[in-house]
């Protein structure tokens, strides 16, 4: 396994009036333009590719990844739905000094990019998406994906979760001897696509690191995950307004590219980049190609102005 770089800075900042706190990890430039990482459902602050860790110092950006609530450095809670992140969020920035930012989210940190897109339109720049969740209720919904068999189970999951989630966490403090070879298990019993991109050294690494600090804590967030996505999100689709820019493959087996194309035609001002013969992980490997389309929305943005 290669060696990951630590994070510049990494911590935790405290929420909701001091009653629960946020995990996060910064990685490029301290000064730089800031773009927020949601990962994805599991994940936590440090899934993010290598190579967008190395691009961002060399393109100025400040990269952040963050934990949800019951991974990591964060405390468990039940968001009432997908809107009621964006208050975290906002505290977060105002501890961080980032007024403008952009933001990038990764399967099920999808549905908060969008909604952290619609709580605060005068402050998120251009949001991009990798193989994003969609609405399982509601008007927006699609059904099919992973979400088909999340909604069924998750009035379980709702009661069982947090015990289930403090078994795995407990679990991960003695799984790095085996930890690497699952890894390869899941990669063995997936698409072509997403098997080539876990048998590349750095992603395996990056994949090994997250799990293995984000997890060994706390591992609630997933299960919270799957309740608050079976729900109404709290906005519409189509009321977000900023610029949202969504990367899917077409041989995703986990969240179908029928729903990428479902959610980009709801959304009022968005481009659907369709991954030929990709399929749910291996999309990380665009990582750098969306950090340059949300900052050349970001120049293009500044020159209107």
């Amino acid at each position: 396994m290669i060696d990951i770089a630590r994070p510049k800075i990494e911590g935790s900042i405290a929420v909701a009036d001091g009653d629960r706190r946020i995990g996060f990890a910064e990685y490029g430039s301290a000064t730089g333009r800031a773009i927020i990482w949601l990962h994805g459902t599991p994940g936590a602050r440090r899934q993010i590719p290598v190579e967008a860790r190395g691009f961002a110092a060399e393109r100025g950006v400040r990269l952040i990844g963050l934990d949800r609530p019951g991974v990591g450095s964060s405390t468990p809670h039940r968001y009432e739905n997908i809107a009621a992140f964006a208050p975290d969020l906002e505290t977060v920035l105002e501890a961080l000094g980032i007024d403008e930012f952009a933001i990038i989210g990764l399967s099920g940190g999808g549905p908060y990019t969008l909604g952290v897109a619609h709580a605060m339109p005068d402050r998120v720049v251009a949001a991009g998406i990798l193989g994003g969740v969609a609405p399982t209720v509601g008007p927006d919904r699609i059904p099919g994906g992973a979400m088909k068999l999340g909604s069924f189970v998750a009035p379980a999951v709702n009661v069982a979760g947090s015990q289930i989630g403090q078994v795995l966490s407990t679990a991960l403090r003695f799984a790095r001897p085996i930890a690497e070879p699952a890894i390869s298990v899941y990669g063995h019993f997936s698409p072509q696509a997403d098997r080539e991109l876990l048998a590349r050294p750095e992603f395996r690494a990056m994949f090994l690191d997250d799990l293995l600090h984000g997890g060994r804590r706390a591992m609630e967030a997933p299960f919270a995950d799957v309740v608050v996505f079976a729900k109404d999100w709290g906005f519409r689709v189509s009321d977000v307004q900023v610029p949202v820019r969504w990367w899917h493959g077409d041989h995703d087996h986990i969240i179908p590219y029928a729903h990428g194309q479902h959610m980009v035609s709801l959304l009022p001002d968005a481009k659907l980049f369709e991954l030929p013969g990709e399929s749910h992980l291996s999309t990380l490997h665009m990582a750098t190609d969306i950090i340059d389309e949300l900052l050349a929305i970001w120049d293009q943005s500044r020159a209107l102005k």
